[in-house]
């Protein structure tokens, strides 16, 4: 009977033994489960921290981009220098570089209504382009003094002239007639250049002038270069 007990006690302890072998076996397979899913998240953890070398690229096309940019830019600089080369490399038109005429070439003066125009010629004697700007100095001279003419309303513009090309101004005047006022008898008429100090003298081509010296708005007086 001990025996037999003995080796009941002993199959039942080997039975529990197997039981909880194999309970200790499915544990394992269950954590095994839990870390399978650490993978899944390391992957998307991957996928996120690939991310930055994308926007690495990007950043690196955009970089790419402003430079053609630049390049583009540049060469429209140096376009737009070519381009002006004429009017901003060119320096102003001094006096001593200018031939000086009238319009027609014999002094002739237009009509219209009571007042009168006589064209000034200016051009470039030099090898070199120059620009001109603004109203010239005109003085009407007599045998009893000098009438510096007032200015048009109109506004001046830069005048750009190759070398021997030409521009213009118009000196507008009232001639005298007998008993229409005072007489000036106009015998030269020297100009000035835009920002020039040097003059030059030309004979006047026209009659007497009527004297308007003081008035505000006198019937003589002249136009910008160019206009």
């Amino acid at each position: 009977m001990r025996q037999f007990h003995a080796a009941t006690a002993l199959a039942v302890t080997s039975a529990l033994a197997l039981t909880l072998t194999a309970c200790g076996n499915g544990s394992g397979n269950d954590a095994s489960g839990d870390q399978s899913s650490t993978p899944a998240s390391s992957a998307s953890a991957t996928a996120t921290g690939g991310a930055p070398a994308d926007n690495a690229g990007a950043t690196k096309d955009a970089g790419s981009s402003t430079g053609g940019g630049g390049t583009s830019t540049s060469t429209g600089g140096t376009g737009g220098t070519s381009g002006s080369g004429g009017g901003t490399g060119a320096g102003r038109c001094h006096t001593a570089g200018l031939g000086f005429s009238f319009g027609s070439g014999d002094g002739k003066v237009s009509s219209s209504d009571d007042q009168q125009q006589l064209a000034v010629v200016l051009k470039n004697k030099t090898s070199a382009a120059c620009t001109v700007q603004g109203f010239p100095g005109v003085d009407l001279k007599s045998s009893g003094g000098s009438w510096s003419l007032t200015r048009s309303g109109a506004t001046p513009k830069k005048v750009t002239l190759a070398a021997g090309s030409s521009t213009t101004f118009t000196i507008t005047f009232l001639p005298w007639n007998e008993g229409s006022g005072t007489e000036f008898k106009a015998t030269s008429v020297v100009v000035t250049p835009p920002n020039e100090t040097t003059s030059t003298t030309l004979a006047w081509p026209g009659g007497s002038v009527l004297l308007q010296d003081g008035a505000t708005h006198p019937g003589t007086y002249t136009g910008p270069v160019g206009g």
